[in-house]
């Protein structure tokens, strides 16, 4: 059998920084972004308000994981897939690099659920995980 690379603690830290640096960057650019995408300052800087508690549970699953809270994080990453692609389907009219922003980071974050499954399909000991 072929191991994955990845520990599900490695999978949820590459997560954490990823997620954080998006948060950083809506949370304190979201007008300059804005201005760039056409997509609504409000939207970008609710979008980073609402990942500072999915950090917490990254990091907290991260430092001492748990099959559950495991779970409920690859749960938010695909919502937050879904929701992308809902919103600019119907809520949003960016320009080009709007669409490919969100894009973009929609699947970045599908890739980073995709890592969390297989490395919980691959944890050594699925009870601690």
């Amino acid at each position: 059998m072929i191991r994955f690379p990845l520990t599900i603690r490695q999978a949820l830290t590459l997560d954490f920084v990823a997620t954080g640096a998006t948060a950083l960057l809506a949370l304190t650019g979201a007008g300059f972004t804005a201005g760039l995408t056409e997509l609504p300052e409000p939207l970008l800087r609710g979008a980073g308000m609402v990942l500072v508690p999915f950090l917490a549970l990254v990091a907290a699953m991260a430092a001492k994981p748990k099959r559950g809270g495991v779970v409920a994080v690859i749960a938010l990453n695909i919502a937050w897939v879904i929701a992308s692609i809902v919103t600019l389907a119907f809520f949003v009219s960016p320009n080009a690099l709007g669409y490919a922003f969100v894009i973009v980071q929609a699947l970045a974050v599908g890739v980073f659920a995709e890592l969390q499954i297989l490395a919980l399909r691959n944890a050594p000991d699925p009870a601690y995980a």
